[in-house]
């Protein structure tokens, strides 16, 4: 007899009916529960599926006909017995070529068995395939066609989705370092394959957009200033340039808010986007190629640009400020070779002025944070990273765009023009550090700055005044100081307040993750390059001492790290390393003392 769908046989009658089944286990049931298929004697459960029969004949003989269980039994075994009786049944059960009950049991039609045929033959080609697909990822023997599958894992590893039928086949954990590192052993990713940038979301292509014609309006003649554009070597977006005129400092910036309008398709390109995306592989320009083009500062004989000039009083505090749309001859240098001419008339005065700048500055508590910084670039396929020297050009120019930020909020300020300022709350605890494991511990007492429609202090600036205005090419906050200071000084109507802050939220949203994005490119190729070295070996400097580990600097390449701690480390104390492991997908790296 049938008991739901196991064989079992009827030990004894009475009030409710006992069966045993194979494993010998016994059961009482009611006769509703049961169906008859053998009166017996002698049923042997265990040989139950030894039977063979002619299928396909017998359901030919009956297709959309009726029979009895004993009929079909007969017709495909030969024999009614307890065993072809549980044959018919299980065919019944797979229900391809008969159905129906064990009380009538009916052939099914030819096109329905066709049907149901085809797709039971697809579904078991498709098993195979997909246990060969299994098998050749796992040994990293990939097909073009097996790309299409792993589409899912590829979507898991950039945290698009937390599933994958693949992962889960394969007992990985289904998360985002997992399965970067799945696709890397299997060959879909290449060793070096960067997914940071896309995991953080951040738009990975330039907008491409046509760009309006640049306006002819009336600007300022500075072409008779020398002009300089100083930057890193290789610099491919240059907005900001500096002169002096006397004793007065002129900050030359790209004069992008005359050619984007607030609210044009242009700005709200740049707005999606926030900022320039700077991966050591290549840029992602916020705006279209050709603006850089037309606005960088020195790329064309002449260029446009929006003039911020100023004097520098005895108590190093930003005066008498104009702000121009001008014209400008600018010349472009590296910061290195600025570097051998800064005793020059050109840039003697400029170097002199914004020395008492920052001294103001530093009396005015600004941080100085001395930590490695490096340049991280992939150029023609080898990982290059090259220290940035402390040079005076480059805190020469970094006091300038602070002189210009600091006139800008000033400007804007008496002016009553809603711009967007920037300001650092002052840490609970003030300190000048004097080695680089004290400059660690000072910057974890740092807030972080932010974007205010109110002046305030910037504490790590030393500043009461500031917001960022000369890089409109590659930040859009700087974009809307430079749309809101241009409205003004070219008698046009600045947007209100609330229109600002609506601008700065949607940047900002974006902001932080174009900086997760470039601060994990970077060290992402970082540890592509420490992988690439032979058991590299350097030196680190101990930052910081906890329970069971110390906090290391590894000055050659800005890399901060722990490694055991010993009882003899101290912090500023150098110590030899070697690389270990290096765990690209989880960035992790792994160095033991040498």
């Amino acid at each position: 007899m049938l008991y739901k769908i196991r064989p079992a046989v009827v030990a004894s009658v009475g009030e409710k009916i006992e069966i045993h089944f194979a494993d010998g286990k016994g059961k009482r049931v009611r006769e509703k529960d049961i169906s008859l298929l053998h009166p017996g004697p002698g049923v042997d459960l265990n040989a139950l599926d030894t039977v063979q029969g002619k299928v396909q004949e017998a359901w030919e003989l009956l297709e959309g006909e009726q029979a009895s269980l004993q009929e079909v039994a007969e017709l495909v075994y030969g024999d009614y017995t307890p065993a072809s009786a549980w044959g018919v049944w299980n065919l019944l059960h797979d229900g391809l070529y008969f159905e129906g009950s064990v009380r009538s049991i009916r052939g099914r039609k030819a096109d329905a068995v066709a049907k149901d045929k085809a797709a039971r033959e697809q579904k078991a080609r498709e098993a195979r395939e997909w246990d060969e697909f299994l098998q050749r990822v796992q040994q990293g023997e990939l097909q073009e066609a097996d790309r299409s599958r792993l589409g899912e894992v590829e979507r898991v590893a950039l945290g698009q989705t937390a599933r994958s039928r693949v992962l889960s086949a394969l007992n990985i954990t289904e998360s985002p370092e997992s399965a970067h590192a799945f696709l890397l052993r299997c060959g879909y990713w290449e060793p070096r394959y960067n997914p940071w940038p896309a995991r953080q979301g951040a738009s990975l292509e330039s907008p491409d957009l046509p760009l309006p014609p640049l306006a002819e309006e009336e600007r300022r003649d500075l072409t008779h200033l020398q002009a300089w554009a100083i930057d890193d070597e290789g610099n491919t977006d240059p907005d900001d340039a500096i002169s002096i005129d006397g004793e007065r400092i002129w900050v030359h910036v790209a004069d992008v808010a005359a050619l984007v309008k607030p609210d044009s398709h242009l700005d709200l390109a740049a707005r999606s986007r926030s900022a320039n995306l700077y991966l050591p592989e290549g840029m992602v320009q916020m705006l279209p190629a050709a603006a850089t083009e037309i606005l960088g500062l020195g790329l064309q004989q002449e260029s446009v640009a929006l003039s911020f000039g100023f004097l520098l009083d005895e108590a190093g505090e930003v005066t008498d400020i104009e702000i121009t749309p001008s014209r400008v001859r600018v010349q472009r240098i590296s910061y290195e070779a600025a570097e051998q001419r800064l005793q020059e008339a050109a840039f003697a005065p400029l170097l002199a002025l914004s020395r008492r700048y920052r001294e103001a500055r530093l009396a005015r508590n600004a941080a100085e944070i001395d930590l490695p910084e490096v340049s991280v670039k992939v150029v023609d396929g080898e990982v290059r990273i090259r220290p940035l020297p402390r040079l005076n050009s480059r805190q020469m120019v970094t006091d300038a765009m602070l002189m210009a930020g600091e006139a800008a909020a000033r400007f804007a300020q008496a002016n009553e023009i809603s711009i967007p300022y920037a300001v650092q709350p002052e840490p609970q605890e003030i300190r000048q550090p004097k080695s680089m494991s004290e400059s660690h511990a000072y910057r974890r007492l740092f807030k972080p700055s932010n974007a205010a429609l109110s002046a305030g202090r910037h504490f790590g600036l030393g500043l009461d005044y500031y917001a960022r205005a000369t890089s409109p090419l590659r930040r859009y906050v700087d974009l809307v100081v430079h749309q809101q200071l241009r409205a003004f000084v070219t008698g046009g109507t600045p947007l209100d307040k609330e229109k600002i802050a609506e601008r700065v939220a949607e940047a900002g949203a974006v902001g932080g993750v174009i900086r997760r994005a470039e601060r994990l490119s970077n060290l992402h190729w970082k540890l592509i390059w420490l992988k690439e070295q032979e058991s590299w070996q350097g030196e680190a400097v101990i930052l910081a001492l906890e329970e069971r580990k110390a906090v290391v600097m590894i000055p050659k390449l800005a890399l901060e790290t722990r490694i055991r701690r010993t009882d003899d480390m101290q912090p500023d104390q150098t110590v030899s390393l070697q690389v270990q492991e290096v765990d690209v997908p989880a960035q992790a790296v792994y160095f033991r003392r040498i």
